[in-house]
């Protein structure tokens, strides 16, 4: 194999792709990404961890001899991230080595021959729609904050998609730790009717935010089965993301969220960020805990640590129900805060011990749930 590509275009392919290869493995292969350069110029890259695949097609500038090898794929980034801008890179694979040429720098790399490098078979993938790019980055954003990383519980690490028929079908997707709930609605996409209930894991999630944000523009095609998930982004020789999906059963979510919350806060979701933030500074790291105590149009965030003494604040609001105190992770808190755009964000609550119900207002596509804490 032997081809000349550009050095912004090799980076940049290099940089969508790397990111999915883990630092430390014990298979050898897996440390390394596919080239496959063709005749005709263009030249496809692939990167896997065996449960997350990427591949990336990109033109070169030649292509003087046909070939597949794979390379060590952090190696290869690093060396591209460090060769001269504007030069161009030649890739020359013969002997087990990987010749690099750019300007007058030269590396020989090991290489290992493609026919060990794995590649996820996808099967039959009968669920077939498209969203916009934008779309599928704000739902991501609106719920991946709240995606468990508690090993144990496999399947909450990961956000929960599947279709409903309500007034209308939508198409949801949620989040949760048990401690607080992310979920967001949008218009069930044309071709997701009979979608299986899936579960899209928290790296694949991540690798997919990161790709989307030079593709927002455009559209996202999406192909599922009840075990795979393929992302293709950017058209025919785009890039192609294949996930494997959590295999699990996500809970009942809906019985967590509340119907009868009686209490309706109003609140600028700014000033109330900036007022539990400044009172958590004394929080220990065990508690964490700010206490709202909910007056009539206004809230009193406290916090109380045996080792940094006390910190008060009042911030006003729009509240006329009967006065109490409820306690909650002052980050939680403020992870949810922190999505809200808008002057204005709703929480509904009951008392000390229930959870409590927060989104912008009844027409918002973003919910949120978050549990109590004792303070």
């Amino acid at each position: 194999m032997k081809a000349t590509i550009e050095r912004a275009t090799l980076l940049r392919c290099l940089s969508h792709v790397q990111s999915v290869v883990e630092r430390r493995n014990t298979i050898p292969i897996l440390s390394n990404v596919l080239i496959e350069a063709e005749d005709g110029g263009a030249v496809k890259v692939m990167a896997t961890d065996l449960d997350l695949q990427v591949i990336e097609n990109m033109t070169a500038a030649s292509v003087d001899t046909a070939g597949s090898i794979t390379v060590s794929a952090h190696l290869l980034f690093d060396i591209a991230r460090k060769l001269p801008e504007g030069s161009q890179v030649s890739l020359e694979a013969a002997d087990n080595r990987m010749a690099i040429k750019a300007g007058r720098s030269r590396f020989s790399l090991p290489t290992l021959p493609k026919d060990d490098f794995p590649v996820i078979v996808e099967g039959d993938l009968p669920t077939s729609f498209e969203l916009p790019a934008k779309l599928l980055a704000e739902l991501i954003d609106r719920t991946r904050f709240a995606i468990s990383t508690e090993e144990t519980r496999y399947y909450l690490n990961g956000i929960f998609f599947h279709v409903s028929d309500e007034d209308k079908p939508v198409l949801k997707a949620a989040a949760t730790d048990g401690h607080r709930l992310a979920r967001f609605t949008i218009d069930q996409p044309e071709g997701a009717e009979g979608m299986p209930d899936v579960i899209v894991p928290r790296k694949a999630v991540a690798e997919l935010r990161k790709l989307l944000e030079e593709a927002l523009d455009a559209n996202v095609q999406i192909d599922l089965s009840a075990s795979k998930i393929r992302f293709t982004m950017g058209g025919e020789g785009g890039v192609v993301l294949t996930s494997k999906l959590i295999d699990g059963t996500f809970p009942d979510y809906s019985r967590v969220i509340p119907t009868a919350n009686d209490k309706l806060l109003k609140i600028d979701p700014a000033s109330f960020f900036a007022g539990v933030d400044r009172v958590a500074t004394i929080a220990t790291e065990k508690t964490r805990a700010v206490k709202m105590g909910l007056e009539t149009d206004k809230v009193v965030l406290s916090v109380t640590s045996p080792d940094n003494g006390t910190a008060t604040e009042e911030v006003a609001a729009q509240y006329g129900s009967e006065g109490f105190e409820i306690g909650f992770n002052a980050n939680y808190l403020k992870d949810i805060l922190s999505q809200i755009d808008s002057d204005e964000v709703e929480l509904h609550l009951a008392d000390a011990g229930a959870p409590t119900l927060i989104r912008k207002d009844d027409k918002s596509p973003a919910l949120y749930v978050l549990m109590p804490m004792r303070v």
